[in-house]
């Protein structure tokens, strides 16, 4: 089946984490035979934000990590109607520009024969109701939302015909332990600063911890305001900006223990969601301990798979016990890649899709995935 992904931009991961998980998802979908192509905007912040705190260089490189995946930028002349035309199943991403999300809607509606879903992986549900009531998703054949509580916004508000849940995951053939790599450095955290989304929490979770033990660390990542890295700086934390999210893999494997610290928004109005970090940071097999959050839908094993610091003074202590007991550590890994592993991959993520697909795609897609479940 063809595939076309309407998103933010696949080409550029500088603080814009659902092109992880679509990049994923889309080696996936070519890796079984199908087509996949991303249309991104030609304005998308990300990509303009890549290039200047990068260059070029960025964006040829991630053309050699990745090049079976296709991404078309469009601009205002764009013909959308004929790029969907031929299309089996069309996924819009919650970031696209509003009279998009309904041209593309009309489209359907005029008579296309491809499934139509839109995608949800942000907090904006809730946090900016209005932005997301606006939308004209009538059209669509359905909604992926990338948690249970997210989905049950939308069926409360009577956004979509049909609402599924649909969880970001880890595409582990990159995100993969790499045990020939020596693990030299103590702690690492790859997160964004947040727009102040998470400003104590990493001040409480990360850098006064850290600062008392005395430990080797590392952040990267984008946004971080001068107060923020000055408070790095006198914690002795090491501070790299920008990383590929390919480059992730290697970081991970230079530290032995790595923090989740989620934003504020899905702590307190969609429990039950991680980052997608979580996914990738388990993959890569490195111990992980979270600041609270509520895993409602039981995708991990907590105490098992990670383990949860309630308070600073909690955290401290793990990291000190997770660093010396080194029986405790590879539980951790075990039980983490273990979950990871049955559960919670791109190819999982994939063989759910294509589920959805059979209960609300057009007769078109139905009628495919019939004769490719036949052949199989």
């Amino acid at each position: 089946m063809r595939f076309v992904f309407y998103t933010h931009s696949l080409i550029s991961d500088w603080n814009h984490g659902n092109a992880h998980f679509l990049r994923g998802v889309m080696r996936d979908l070519i890796r079984r035979g199908h087509e996949a192509l991303a249309l991104e905007p030609e304005g998308s912040w990300s990509r303009a934000n890549l290039l200047k705190d990068q260059g070029a260089v960025a964006i040829q490189k991630f053309r050699e990590t990745f090049p079976e995946l296709r991404s078309q930028i469009y601009g205002k002349g764009f013909d959308h109607e004929a790029a969907v035309a031929d299309a089996d199943v069309v996924v819009v991403h919650e970031w696209t520009e509003p009279k998009l999300v309904e041209r593309i809607g009309r489209a359907r509606a005029a008579g296309g024969r491809f499934t139509l879903l839109f995608h949800d992986t942000h907090h904006r549900a809730v946090s900016a109701e209005s932005d997301i009531a606006g939308l004209k998703l009538d059209d669509y054949d359905g909604v992926l939302a990338f948690g249970e509580t997210l989905r049950q916004r939308y069926l409360r508000a009577g956004w979509g015909r049909a609402v599924y849940t649909w969880h970001e995951a880890a595409d582990d053939r990159l995100f993969r332990p790499r045990p020939q790599i020596a693990r030299t450095g103590d702690v690492i955290w790859i997160g964004n600063w947040g727009d102040d989304e998470r400003s104590s929490e990493i001040m409480e979770f990360l850098v006064r911890p850290v600062r008392k033990l005395g430990l080797d660390a590392t952040v990267r990542g984008v946004r971080y305001p001068d107060h923020a890295l000055e408070a790095l700086r006198e914690a002795g934390i090491a501070y790299g900006g920008w990383i590929a999210n390919a480059e992730a893999p290697l970081a991970f494997a230079r530290h032995k223990v790595t923090v989740h610290i989620p934003r504020r928004p899905y702590v307190e109005n969609l429990p039950g969601i991680p980052t997608i970090r979580v996914f990738e940071a388990l993959a890569c097999g490195i111990p992980l301990i979270s600041a609270p959050w509520n895993d409602g839908e039981n995708l991990f094993r907590a105490g098992e798979d990670y383990l949860v610091a309630r308070n600073g003074e909690e955290m401290e202590r793990l990291l000190r016990q997770v660093l010396s007991d080194e029986g405790l550590a590879a539980h951790l890994i075990e039980s983490g890649l273990e979950t990871i592993r049955t559960r919670h991959t791109c190819r999982h993520r994939v063989d759910e899709l294509l589920s959805i697909l059979a209960a609300c795609g057009t007769a078109r897609v139905t009628g495919k995935l019939a004769v490719r479940e036949a052949a199989e």
